[in-house]
């Protein structure tokens, strides 16, 4: 009992030192295997809110990109597109020069590819992108030309505007880039690039041939014209769309690199001075224990018999 007395509180004094040493050795061993300072928010301290707050603007910044991503597939999409419509209008146009100039044998092969060229153009303001049709402005599930439309009728010389065959609306399609900035982007099948080419087309599909009514193939040349150069000016907005979202994607990116840099300095532990200070701490844990052994062998009446 005297020997119980005497050292109760310098064994107490050890066994709290030892079970301290203990405990940081066994957090030093969760970091090392981690290799994150802790296993929860609670354990950053103070910088747990700056971690929280980084984390969610990352994440905010990922949704843009991703938004923007799949907005930008579709302008270049529109793009594409656009080229394949020039490509349509070039050749329609150089048919339409050779029937001007020829004296015969030529109106019904016109007339013929013209129809043929007035379907293809029709499908491809129908592209469809993803499920989305492209060019029907917010009505997305709803084929924006429909050419069997009663109210678009058989085009004849003069012409004027008509948009019968548009079955969408007006809204232009816009992605958010970035808690600042919005970009819109893309066309609708009744543009006005798009409502010429069809007119142009209509009428050829419809020229009276013997003779070859030359009103109509003037009219329809110009139109032809038009068309080209307003289609060329609309894959120009749609560079510059794309333009925009490549540089908003860019600027996202960057940021979400800089947050996660600040995030794992926050966050994640140097591997190897974890190892460094493990190894110390296993040497003083271990010297602990020793000592502890070898105290608690001495008995107070050894010393005094």
């Amino acid at each position: 009992m005297i020997a119980r007395v005497a050292t109760f509180a310098r064994d107490q004094t050890m066994l709290t030192a030892s079970l301290t040493t203990q405990s940081r050795l066994n957090e030093l061993y969760i970091q090392q295997a981690s290799e994150q300072k802790s296993t929860d928010f609670g354990g950053l301290g103070s910088t747990s809110k700056r971690v929280v707050d980084l984390q969610v603007s990352v994440t905010r910044a990922q949704s843009y990109v991703d938004n923007t991503k799949v907005a930008k597939g579709r302008v270049e999409l529109m793009y594409s597109v656009c080229d394949t419509m020039t490509d349509t209008l070039s050749d329609m146009r150089s048919q339409v020069v050779a029937a001007t100039s020829a004296t015969s044998g030529t109106g019904e092969d016109l007339k013929s590819a013209a129809q043929e060229l007035f379907e293809d153009f029709a499908s491809l303001l129908n592209t469809q992108y993803e499920g989305r049709y492209v060019f029907a402005g917010g009505r997305t599930g709803t084929v924006p030309v429909d050419l069997d439309d009663p109210d678009y009728a058989p085009a004849t010389s003069p012409s004027t505007v008509d948009t019968a065959y548009y079955q969408g609306d007006d809204q232009i399609a816009s992605v958010r880039v970035s808690d600042q900035q919005t970009v819109a982007y893309g066309a609708t099948a009744d543009n006005p690039a798009f409502e010429k080419a069809l007119r142009a087309l209509n009428l050829l599909s419809n020229i009276t041939t013997d003779p070859l009514d030359q009103d109509t193939l003037d009219e329809a040349n110009d139109l032809l014209v038009d068309a080209l150069d307003a289609v060329l000016s609309v894959q120009s907005r749609l560079s510059l769309d794309a333009g925009q979202m490549e540089d908003a994607i860019a600027s996202q990116e960057d940021y979400i690199e800089f947050a996660g840099s600040l995030v794992s300095d926050l966050t994640e532990v140097d591997v190897a001075q974890v190892a460094a200070e493990l190894s110390s701490y296993e040497a003083q844990l271990e010297a602990s224990y020793s000592a502890m052994a070898k105290i608690q062998g001495l008995k107070l009446w050894d010393y005094l018999r």
